[in-house]
């Protein structure tokens, strides 16, 4: 937003709040006011949909992750192959304990 324009809008908000109805802001100000307002509704609704959006929200989180394991892979190979063994074992053990809980029933 030009210059011109943020402080017409903020003129506009000056004289909301002071309650200053004197002043008739022209078409281009009244424009320009629609427009700023279309522009912050459209990036509230932009947030309230991502909030909202869960899958979304997952699949961010997973590609995150992935990266994170890529960079740790490439500066420190034996900490990943240790993070990979720890998972096989939990995997293992949770296995393992299913299949003893199955035959003691």
């Amino acid at each position: 937003m030009s210059t011109d324009k943020a402080r017409t809008t903020d003129q506009a908000k000056a004289d909301i709040v002071t309650g200053d109805t004197t002043r008739n802001p022209s078409k281009t100000e009244l424009r320009a006011d629609a427009m700023a307002a279309r522009f912050e509704l459209a990036r509230t609704l932009d947030a309230i949909e991502y909030k909202l959006n869960l899958p979304k929200q997952v699949r961010n989180r997973a590609l995150l992750l992935k990266r994170r394991l890529h960079r740790l892979g490439e500066d420190n190979p034996a900490a990943l192959a240790g993070i990979a063994v720890a998972g096989a074992l939990v995997a293992g053990a949770a296995v393992w304990l299913g299949v003893k809980a199955v035959q003691n029933r």
